[in-house]
């Protein structure tokens, strides 16, 4: 029989174990991730029991303190993943997808909220949202096209004074704080919502950067593939 006559064999797609996906899914980083989805509805259940309009004055306070609390703990896990994913060579496809999704379910449970506790305006909370919908669609195309688009130092001045911010408005009530270098009544409410609205104004810098970074570099890819193909 000829050479070319001979049946071709399909090429097997190789598997990886089960045990192997499990074990990645499961490593360290991807289970502080995991545990940051995990403690939103805790956090979403410490606010509501935080509403003065429905619960005794002790009861509010010690609910806003839980939910910062848990708020807090979560936020820190963001940083903590990614360092031990980086420094234990544990980064994996599956922490890539959740650890950003982690971020926005967190972030994007408590801004709902704050507005359905009347903390926060809701044409505030929907740019915000606005943006990280919009921006995470751009980096989705930005993917599809074979590039990616990294975080600027507004994008990281965002995250931060976003953070800040939802702790003030979860913590929410005057309260007597002894900062070392100072000390008095300190109104978390209005020091949440002035930092909430600087990150929107970092938010709205960072996105059109994004959109100015997509635009420059899909117009060279274009050019690069045009003049492959010319050539």
């Amino acid at each position: 029989m000829p050479e070319d006559a001979k049946p071709r064999r399909k090429k097997r797609r190789v598997r990886r174990p089960r045990s192997a996906f499990r074990k990645e899914i499961f490593n360290l980083p991807n289970s502080l991730t995991m545990g940051r989805v995990a403690v939103i509805p805790w956090v979403i259940w410490g606010m509501a029991q935080s509403n003065e309009l429905t619960y005794p004055a002790w009861h509010t306070r010690w609910a806003a303190f839980v939910a910062t609390a848990l708020f807090a703990a979560a936020s820190i896990t963001d940083f903590l993943d990614g360092w031990l994913a980086r420094n234990l060579d544990l980064q994996s496809m599956f922490g890539r997808f959740l650890d950003p999704l982690a971020d926005k379910l967190l972030v994007m449970a408590c801004l709902i909220e704050l507005v359905a506790l009347d903390r926060a305006p809701t044409w505030l909370v929907v740019l915000l949202l606005s943006r990280e919908v919009g921006i995470t669609g751009l980096r989705a195309i930005a993917a599809e096209e074979g590039f990616a688009l990294p975080s600027d130092r507004w994008g990281k001045w965002k995250t931060a004074m976003q953070m800040a911010g939802l702790v003030g408005l979860l913590l929410h009530f005057p309260m007597d704080t002894d900062f070392g270098l100072f000390s008095g009544v300190v109104d978390y409410h209005r020091v949440g919502l002035v930092l909430l609205l600087l990150s929107m104004v970092f938010s709205m810098i960072s996105a059109v950067g994004y959109m100015a970074s997509f635009l420059r570099t899909s117009f060279g890819v274009q050019r690069s593939r045009s003049e492959a193909q010319e050539a």
